[in-house]
């Protein structure tokens, strides 16, 4: 079975970074999905401290990413990437289950 998401060496560069900055007894990042933003669902990520026995865990190219358990269905086949722009920079995921994104990026909707 393919992993949930796919890591880009871009991003796992930069969880790499963060990691290295994280408060002491951080695992790992936590990705999840919440209701909100103008198309109906956002991307969240956090730091996680603890393992929670329903998360997916990504171990790729050297960082640990957790899953949300209810988050696995939207995400399924997702590319996290990382991208460094002139005036921004943030994590992307190209999700090939989106139907529609928000004009500023920061909302999807699934089917």
């Amino acid at each position: 079975m393919s992993p949930i998401i796919k890591l880009s060496d871009n991003a796992a560069l930069k969880i790499r970074e963060i990691m290295s900055n994280a408060e002491q007894g951080s695992l790992g990042v936590r990705v999840s999905v919440k209701s909100g933003g103008c198309a109906g669902m956002s991307y969240v990520m956090e730091y996680t401290k603890e393992t929670n026995p329903n998360d997916e865990l990504i171990e790729e190219k050297g960082v640990k990413v957790f899953v949300d358990s209810a988050a696995v269905m939207y995400l399924l086949g997702t590319e996290m990437d990382y991208k460094k722009e002139e005036l921004s920079s943030s994590f992307v995921f190209n999700n090939p289950n989106e139907t529609e994104r928000c004009g500023c990026g920061e909302s999807f909707k699934i089917g």
